[in-house]
């Protein structure tokens, strides 16, 4: 498929500015080759609870979806609702080293429903014509909670997640966590009604989360509106084989026309731990405060721009001796734990050359709690190549792994007590995040950055920063 441009225009408030510029207006230029659903967010502190929305990509003109094309097509944009700021949330949690308080509701587009307590008109109205079909696409903008999505009485056909086609299958209900976006296809099957439309909290882990479900109602054109709305039974929040099932069933589509072009060859095979710690804290609860790491470094952001910092080769900012296995190997997700729960801190990044091929595999661990972890890398996408319960065994995984259609990602959920496989080829020049997408484990340090060198030529190099662009 032929390249395409989009043109944002995005208006920031600038504070390394001087106060009296309350704003500016800049325009980007991007190259775009992906065809999908994907969405923008801010990335300072929790201000994405509220600054996000939907990119929608649409293909070439001429070109038909792999599917068929759908009557008409519905952003579902999942996320969460507190009483309060967001920012004073996460401030109070900083302050006292705690988990932060979980968030009041959910919502669908913005309307968490009919809930106790709360004046409501009654949550998003998605109109629909009897045997017509209808494109969703699904945005999981949560801050910290993966969710089950459904519809009552209908099944849902997935046909792409992340910006990348997949095999199609049918489900009653998809899981998405925080970061990921997921296409499918409703039938309107039934000659009339209203049915129930959800999104309710997956968690399997033994922590707190926000336990009320948000809905919205599929409305059939011509049903009267007094018609009583088909319910659905919803998941309990630990139901992981539920979980397993939607993410076992993902598939690439690797078609001629859309290959999946899986690195066979592997350049760098690493092994990072993602887990939470415990550091000291003299002005914390219980002299202590709650942190996250990957392979043990709690990553500790800078004051200059990692970006700025590579390309103008300024010293000191960060290193590039992240560690490509665990300091030290333990069982990882047995129930014998080691004792000393503090983490190293640094600004550390790891090296890739241009074009190499990377496999690395995400493990968690019990440290305080085993937990199902969405991990976002900036700049590329990924395959998913497998994925198992218990510790990672190297000799006897990767004989399972799938090289032939593994599903393509930019967001993959590490399961809680288990491992997941990725592999991409780096061939974006630059700095890229890799971070956990529930956002308090983001903030506690569960991050770290790649640099990718750049290759030959202008073509495979960093581009340089405009001249009027303002530095951190």
């Amino acid at each position: 498929m032929a390249m395409q441009w989009i043109r944002l225009m995005i208006v920031l408030a600038v504070c390394m500015l001087p106060l009296s510029v309350e704003g500016m207006v800049r325009h980007y230029k991007f190259n775009v080759g992906q065809r999908g659903t994907l969405w923008w967010h801010a990335h300072i502190l929790w201000l994405r609870a509220t600054v996000h929305g939907a990119i929608v990509i649409l293909p070439k003109l001429g070109v038909p979806y792999p599917f068929p094309r759908p009557h008409m097509e519905q952003v579902i944009i999942l996320s969460e609702w507190w009483k309060s700021d967001t920012e004073a949330v996460i401030n109070e949690a900083l302050k006292s080293g705690l988990a932060s308080n979980v968030s009041d509701a959910h919502t669908i587009n913005g309307h968490p429903g009919p809930i106790k307590n709360c004046a409501s008109q009654g949550g998003l109205n998605l109109q629909v014509q009897p045997g017509k079909t209808y494109l969703l696409r699904v945005i999981n903008a949560a801050l910290n909670e993966e969710l089950f999505f459904k519809v009552a009485g209908h099944k849902l056909t997935v046909v792409e997640v992340d910006a990348a086609y997949t095999k199609p299958f049918n489900t009653d209900t998809i899981v998405i966590a925080p970061g990921q976006t997921t296409n499918v296809l409703l039938k309107a099957n039934h000659a009339s009604g209203k049915y129930l439309v959800a999104a309710s909290p997956f968690m399997d882990a033994p922590i707190a989360v926000d336990n009320i479900t948000a809905t919205a109602t599929l409305h059939y054109t011509g049903s009267l509106g007094s018609t009583i709305t088909t319910l659905t039974s919803l998941p309990p929040k630990n139901a992981t084989p539920i979980a397993t099932t939607f993410s076992d069933s993902l598939r690439s589509l690797n078609s001629k026309k859309y290959p999946a072009r899986v690195p066979i060859k592997v350049d760098h095979s690493l092994f990072f731990t993602v887990s939470l710690g415990v550091n000291p804290c003299a002005t914390c609860v219980n002299g202590s405060r709650v942190v996250a790491a990957i392979n043990n470094v709690t990553f500790v952001m800078p004051k200059i721009s990692l970006l700025q910092a590579h390309f103008f080769n300024i010293s000191g900012v960060f290193t590039d001796d992240f560690p490509g296995k665990p300091p030290v190997v333990y069982d990882f997700t047995g129930k014998k734990q080691p004792t000393n729960f503090r983490t190293n801190r640094g600004t550390r990044l790891y090296r890739l050359p241009y074009n190499s091929t990377v496999q690395l595999v995400l493990q968690d661990t019990g440290m305080l709690t085993p937990e199902n972890h969405p991990i976002h890398l900036h700049g590329f996408n990924f395959f998913v190549v497998g994925k198992g319960q218990g510790n990672f065994n190297p000799k006897n995984d990767t004989k399972n792994f799938n090289l032939i259609d593994p599903v393509e990602r930019n967001t993959v959920g590490v399961q809680s007590g288990g491992w997941t496989a990725i592999r991409f080829r780096a061939d974006n020049p630059g700095v890229w995040f890799m971070h956990c997408h529930l956002e308090i484990h983001t903030t506690w340090g569960l991050k770290m950055a790649f640099v990718v060198d750049n290759g030959k030529g202008p073509n495979e190099s960093l581009l340089p920063p405009p001249r009027d662009f303002p530095k951190c």
